[in-house]
């Protein structure tokens, strides 16, 4: 029977969407702030790419960013407010004149306000604490000016935020929802759906792995218990294999998030990675488990079979190859589209995740040889 293939229809899916998020990383855009683009508008300096209490806004020549810390922000807890005031082209601008209030949304008064202040960069905080649970709206005003003489003390609070009747300035709302709990279940809800996914992928796979186990030991029957011990470690390794290259995807996962604050491709970069180690360790487990080469009688379908094993095992150990090469060119020189020109941190996730593509590397090298050395036995044994 031919062997089927719907895991290289997956694997040319994922394939196709990663191409399409490497292209992007070299897409730019125009500097109507209305178009859509990943390049036009800035990419701020953030702390971390925000997924909630985090929002951007065109306020009149300028592009906004802004971010709480924490970002699942607690009431009477002190909250770093961020903003990243840059150009449309992303770059740094110097020496604004920026206001602040704080308006409370069920009653709309303004609770909170900062003075006019001259910032010496587009970069900066302000501290608040805010009282209760609820949302609230932050009003940032910038000076189409850099007359302090036209901006100074606190202006009085509006009607319509965005109103700048008597004001030289342009303004901008940021919403925000303050809350005790959302947090927790925010995090348990993910943890549940990826843990959710890992056991139904896991649960799957245990029991291809024991059906492929038994279909193993009564082909060996005739064989030794030492060619049985084979069978049995080839298997093992596969599995350790996918599992070494999941765990470096979720370790991409993990820090996607932080790279974004330097530049929006960084993220798309980290998430192309990780889909394509989910997509390796995956696609490449289900097809050697499925297809029973112990079955396959065929010099064609031996061959056709080995080629398959090759071009997915040569995609793992290409992409891991490069993945450590960036990672090496970035600790040592500024890597490529750098914001602020100097070589990465080395810190524990990246070693670690390092350490696991070392291991994946290795792990597909050895993959790759047993896969040589079965398919030179099976066709010896079909000829």
């Amino acid at each position: 029977m031919h062997p089927k293939t719907p895991f290289f229809k997956t694997a040319s899916v994922y394939g196709c969407i990663i191409l399409l998020l490497f292209m992007s990383l070299f897409f730019s855009g125009e500097a109507d702030y209305n178009k859509i683009s990943l390049t036009s508008i800035s990419y701020a300096h953030l702390s971390h790419l925000p997924h909630y209490n985090g929002f951007g806004a065109a306020i009149g020549k300028y592009y906004v960013d802004e971010a709480l810390d924490p970002e699942f922000t607690p009431p009477l807890q002190p909250t770093q407010i961020t903003f990243s005031i840059q150009d449309y082209g992303g770059n740094d601008v110097y020496n604004v004149y920026t206001m602040l209030e704080v308006y409370q949304e069920s009653t709309g008064q303004r609770i909170k306000a900062f003075p006019w202040t001259k910032q010496d960069i587009g970069d900066f905080s302000l501290y608040y604490t805010f009282p209760s649970v609820g949302n609230y709206n932050i009003v940032l005003s910038i000076a189409n000016d850099n007359n302090s003489n036209n901006h100074n003390g606190i202006d009085p609070p509006r009607d319509i935020l965005t109103g700048n009747l008597n004001c030289d300035c342009d303004r901008g709302v940021f919403s925000v929802s303050i809350t005790k709990n959302f947090g927790n279940i925010f995090f348990t809800a993910i943890f549940a759906g990826v843990l959710g996914a890992i056991a139904v992928f896991g649960s799957v796979a245990v029991f291809a792995y024991k059906s492929r186990k038994k279909h193993t030991k009564l082909v060996s029957n005739i064989n030794s218990d030492n060619s049985r011990a084979v069978a049995d470690r080839e298997i093992l390794i596969k599995y350790f294999v996918m599992m070494v290259a999941i765990g470096a995807g979720m370790v991409h996962l993990a820090v996607y998030s932080e790279h974004g604050s330097l530049r929006i491709q960084y993220s798309i970069f980290l998430l192309a990675a990780a889909a394509a180690q989910f997509a390796y360790g995956i696609v490449y487990v289900l097809l050697t488990l499925t297809i029973e080469l112990d079955s396959i009688r065929s010099i064609q379908l031996a061959k056709e079979y080995y080629k398959k094993s090759v071009i997915l095992n040569l995609f793992g150990l290409i992409g891991s190859s490069i993945l450590l090469g960036l990672y090496i060119y970035s600790v040592v020189l500024p890597p490529p589209l750098s914001p602020i020109n100097r070589p990465e941190a080395v810190d524990v996730a990246g070693i670690l995740d390092k350490s696991l593509e070392a291991v994946l590397v290795i792990g597909i090298l050895y993959l790759m040889w047993i896969e040589k050395k079965r398919i030179t036995k099976l066709l010896v044994e079909v000829k």
